[in-house]
């Protein structure tokens, strides 16, 4: 996908199969190109793989954190997370190097108890704040939705660790008061269906608008009122800094 960057899908049949095709897709790669290091986007599912290849030819390991795993709410979200919290214990002491995305993140692992090899270095995502703030929004979003004098923006993954149904719940007692209040939520995920759902048993569909996935959220950003962020874990939050930087 560019001069220097290669991507190999493992194409594999199913999900169980991940790991496994992740390591032969691995192999041939390491034996087509001269390897001297393996980074890994997660100490979990990849970096099982990652750590499997680094044992057998010997290449250091560079683990990528960017989601807080330690945060008890991690592990509590579902069965998967709890295996994947075991993965890390696993992995993670054999990294040559460990990137993190928040000073958080490296302070818990450093209290964890894990016996690491490095030092987490902090490298958060990169967000360019003067492009934000230069940007022209594409449209007003009170021009856009005349119906609503106050509009609150959701901006996340639709997923239950995003929490939405919390600002949902929160919107319904506000509209008790103020009616003419908005809550414009941009994503998509496999909770938008029970969201959806959940927004009409509320009595409060009327005041919601799924916007889906956006390339752009400038127009949003800019545009809310306020801006909410209900995850019951970050590791980075990336669009609390995209709000902020667009004044919201």
């Amino acid at each position: 996908i560019a001069s220097n960057v290669w991507v190999y899908p493992t194409n594999s049949f199913l999900r169980l199969l991940y790991i496994f095709d992740a390591v032969r897709t691995g192999k041939r790669i390491v034996h087509e190109h001269k390897v001297d290091l393996i980074s890994t986007q997660d100490p979990f599912e990849t970096g099982l793989a990652g750590l499997r290849l680094a044992r057998e030819y010997k290449i250091p390991l560079h683990v990528q954190i960017h989601t807080d795993f330690l945060n008890p709410a991690f592990a509590a979200s579902s069965y998967l997370n709890r295996v994947r919290v075991r993965i890390a214990r696993k992995v993670l002491p054999h990294a040559r190097g460990i990137r993190v995305v928040s000073q958080r993140i490296a302070d818990s692992l450093l209290a964890s108890g894990y016996k690491l090899k490095a030092v987490p270095a902090v490298l958060p995502i990169f967000v360019d704040i003067a492009r934000i703030q230069t940007t022209e929004s594409a449209f007003n979003l009170h021009e856009k939705y005349p119906q609503f004098s106050f509009i609150a923006l959701a901006a996340s993954r639709l997923e239950k660790e995003k929490n939405i149904s919390l600002a949902l719940r929160t919107l319904a007692r506000v509209v008790v008061k103020y009616p003419k209040t908005g809550l414009i939520i941009a994503g998509e995920g496999s909770e938008r269906a029970r969201l959806e759902s959940e927004a009409r048993s509320l009595n409060i569909a009327g005041n919601v608008i799924f916007v889906g996935w956006q390339e752009d959220l400038t127009p949003y950003f800019k545009g809310a009122d306020v801006f909410l962020s209900t995850s019951e874990y970050e590791g980075y939050g990336l669009a609390l800094i995209q709000a902020a930087a667009s004044g919201c």
